[in-house]
């Protein structure tokens, strides 16, 4: 189990071990939950991760294309509401 300290400003310093292991570089984003037990950091995905892993499902785009227009259409819709 690992310790350290909260700073005035609310920092914490995550362990250089921990830092490695799930990738947590400078600048990298991370998403806070609360849990009945505690707190909970999740890294988020970034898009360097996204473009590397594009097309290994093998639908050569075309998921990727679906969903982008399923979300063009969300956009849309929330526009056209709040007209």
């Amino acid at each position: 189990m690992k310790f350290t300290l909260v700073t005035d400003g609310g920092k914490i310093t995550i362990p250089s071990e921990l830092r490695k292991k799930y990738g947590l570089t400078p600048g990298r984003k991370v998403k806070f939950e609360t849990t009945e037990n505690g707190i909970r950091i999740i890294p988020l995905v970034t898009a360097e991760e996204v473009r590397v892993n594009i097309g290994f499902l093998g639908t050569k785009g075309k998921l990727l294309k679906a969903l982008m227009e399923e979300k063009s259409k969300i956009r849309l819709a929330r526009l056209n509401d709040g007209l």
